[in-house]
């Protein structure tokens, strides 16, 4: 059977463990990436929904009550070998990792975790993911810097751009108005629905961390403009 095509936006990740919280946690946490995300906690049943949904990747734990891990992850990739699979278990013996990497699985996390660690491997698989999801009709394109308020994610040159939620909310508005002079007391009222008074202090650092993020080792994007405020242009050349 020829892989799966997956054309849509945004990502779409199937989290199996047979602990239901910690599968409502991982949920939790993936959702608030902006991802399509769906939990169970058995292997039969990962097998059904990657058939019926083809999700993009896979948190999927080894010690499953039914069927192996291992075993779910054989059964998917032999009609969808496209899914990248983050493999999550308490086992931590290198013979588990090898046979993970061996069945076909791309990354391992050893419980406990972190969520944001699983957010960090996940964000690196799923770059990887052939063929990536589409851009969303909302995409913002400003020279190289590219925004996907769907997706939310930033890349420039390419190269993805690792942004708080308050540092892509002004991106995003910069970007909404390429080449127009803000002013901090708009981008107060537009990003933090401040009323402008001794807050410009707010706008100044936040300023300041998106430059480090955006312009560090580039041709500049964000420009000041004395007296009225800051602009985003397209880097010169």
């Amino acid at each position: 059977m020829a892989p799966m095509q997956r054309t849509d936006t945004p990502w779409r990740v199937l989290v199996v463990d047979d602990e239901p919280d910690l599968v409502e946690v991982v949920c939790g946490a993936l959702r608030y990436e902006g991802w399509h995300v769906r939990g169970v906690t058995d292997g039969l049943e990962a097998v059904a929904t990657a058939a019926d949904w083809h999700p993009h990747a896979m948190v999927l734990d080894v010690m499953l009550p039914d069927l192996d891990g291992l075993d779910v992850l054989r059964r998917i990739h032999s009609t969808d070998p496209e899914v990248r699979v983050l493999f999550l278990t308490a086992r931590d013996a290198v013979e588990d990792r090898i046979a993970g990497i061996t069945a076909g699985g791309d990354d391992y996390v050893t419980k406990p975790f972190s969520l944001e660690e699983v957010v960090v491997r996940l964000r690196g698989l799923l770059r990887r993911a052939a063929p990536a999801p589409l851009a969303g009709p909302g995409t913002l394109v400003v020279g190289d810097l590219r925004l996907d308020p769907t997706a939310r994610e930033t890349t420039r040159g390419g190269e993805p751009v690792e942004l708080s939620p308050t540092e892509f909310a002004l991106l995003r508005h910069l970007m909404e108005h390429p080449r127009q002079v803000l002013s901090k007391a708009q981008l107060l009222d537009a990003v933090w629905s401040y009323d402008f008074g001794g807050q410009a202090h707010v706008v100044e650092l936040y300023i300041s961390y998106l430059r480090r993020k955006i312009d560090a080792g580039r041709p500049p994007m964000i420009h000041t403009v004395r007296g009225a405020g800051y602009v985003l242009r397209a880097a010169a050349g």
